[in-house]
């Protein structure tokens, strides 16, 4: 990436558009309804043999106070002072409005590269905006068409210069910088590869999820250390699942920040029903799953749904309760905290729970120690050797059931995976195992092998009781006679 490059303009010109169309997917939410994107959302952008970062940002608003629309001008005054090159869009067919004069004359004084397009500039409706354009002052307007991709190689024209400024720029200024390569560490007792930490490419992904209002944002705007996402008293503000980058105590993390998810009978705009569909894809793409609780209303219908979806789609949990720093009755509220989270949510019995203050910032240090607790133990995996003589162990103390009087019988069990774990047994008729008896194994391996929370995956598979010498003795003795028919008779 040798640049960045932030789309600006009023709402509803098609910044995320254009946003989906650069990064190759539909990672910003699209709508016809003004207003959809609140945060800054970043994506890996490419335009021909361009890579760059591009930003989605929000429309530009002309309120300056404190209001919504306010805080989400000033972060995207945020994305314009830190990007690179600014390409500000307007809407050809509408033309050129005083608000977008006045975001004129403040990108002419805020960012020292700014390229103006002017989108939805298909058809003869637009040439009177694309004409109209000029009058801003930033120069020859790119006609685009976000939508059906046209204008595109007009826009890598303009880039194209610009990158490579930046590239030369980038080159002087990089340090020179020595390849250590080694190879997998190998662990002297077990004799397995250790655990491989996450990196710069591939970094530890989390997703933060739970009920609007619960603090979200805030909490990863705290954990970051600035302002990077859009936060207020409203509940519902953050409508996409963004995602941001960071090193935290030195550990590549990348988090994502989900919309508030309500109860599907109250979800009736098809806006919400888009936001909540992308933090149910941020949750399947996520290593660890964070599911933020309101201490003053913990354990809801909503928060249980929450967390038992993660625990379906084998995600590690993480239960963090905020607005702990106004909580008066710490203590007593801790002990029943820790009773429910038991009693509810048995599937994921043994997962961290973490008290956090969003606000002040108390208790991300237990929280980031749950969070590397979690993916070590969902990254767990356990040797043959190891498992085959706790399972002997177990059968032994509690043997499996017979139905129609036939013992089940277990005789091997291997790891098959991990990211859960996923472990296989071979046994005799899989189908006639209760539920019981599983639960049963499943608590052992949590118990045995350090794995409290964690999604575990157990599969009986069948290798059948049949003998193999069946049917040998009937098919040896039809080959011999089929053998001694070929021979030539004897005479006599």
């Amino acid at each position: 990436m040798t640049f960045s490059l932030a789309i600006v303009g009023r709402p509803n010109v098609g910044k995320s558009t254009l946003f989906n169309r650069l990064v190759g997917k539909r990672l910003a939410l699209v709508d016809d309804q003004p207003g959809v994107t609140r945060d800054l959302r970043e994506g890996e952008g490419k335009l021909g043999d361009l890579r760059f970062t591009v930003i989605d940002t929000a429309g530009l608003e002309e309120a300056t106070d404190e209001s919504l629309q306010g805080r989400m001008r000033r972060l995207t005054e945020r994305a314009v002072d830190m990007a690179d090159v600014c390409l500000f869009m307007i809407d050809a067919r509408v033309g050129v409005t005083p608000t977008d004069e006045v975001f004129a004359e403040i990108l002419r004084k805020r960012s020292a590269h700014v390229i103006l397009a002017a989108n939805k500039g298909e058809g003869s409706a637009a040439d009177a905006g694309v004409l109209e354009a000029y009058s801003l002052g930033l120069g020859e307007p790119i006609r685009l068409s976000a939508e059906h991709g046209e204008g595109l190689p007009d826009l890598y024209s303009a880039l194209q210069p610009l990158a490579d400024g930046f590239a030369e720029r980038a080159a002087e200024e990089a340090p020179e910088v020595e390849l250590d390569v080694e190879d997998d560490e190998i662990d002297e007792e077990t004799g397995e590869a250790t655990l491989p930490m996450p990196t710069a490419t591939k970094p530890l992904q989390i997703a933060v999820v739970g009920r609007p209002n619960a603090g979200k944002s805030t909490l990863i705007n705290k954990i970051l250390g600035e302002d990077r996402l859009l936060t207020g008293p409203e509940a519902g503000i953050t409508r996409d699942a963004i995602s941001v980058r960071m090193d935290w105590d030195g550990v590549p993390m990348r988090i994502f920040d989900t919309a508030g998810m309500r109860k599907r009978a109250k979800v009736q705009e098809k806006l919400e029903k888009l936001s909540v569909s992308d933090g149910l894809r941020a949750v399947k793409f996520a290593e660890v799953v964070v599911v933020l609780l309101d201490a003053a209303i913990p354990f809801e219908q909503q928060d249980l749904r929450i967390a038992d979806l993660a625990e379906r789609e084998g995600r590690a949990v993480v239960i963090a309760v905020n607005k702990w720093d106004v909580e008066e009755h710490k203590q007593e509220k801790l002990r029943d905290l820790k009773e429910a989270f038991n009693r509810l949510l048995p599937q994921l019995r043994g997962a961290p729970l973490v008290t956090v203050s969003a606000k002040t910032g108390r208790g991300l240090d237990r929280l980031n120690a749950a969070i590397m607790k979690a993916w070590t133990t969902w990254n767990r995996r356990v040797s043959t050797g190891q498992l085959n003589r706790w399972l002997e162990g177990m059968v032994s103390s509690h043997p499996p059931p017979a139905p129609q009087g036939r013992r089940i019988k277990l005789r091997y069990m291997t790891q098959a995976k991990t990211r859960p774990p996923g472990f296989v047994v071979m046994c005799s008729r899989p189908q006639d195992m209760p539920d019981s008896y599983t639960r049963y194994l499943v608590n052992g391996l949590r118990e045995a092998f350090d794995m409290p929370g964690t999604p575990i995956r157990l599969t009986l598979r069948g290798q059948g009781d049949k003998n193999p010498w069946k049917g040998k003795r009937e098919k040896n003795a039809g080959a011999l006679k089929k053998h001694l028919g070929k021979l030539p008779k004897q005479k006599g």
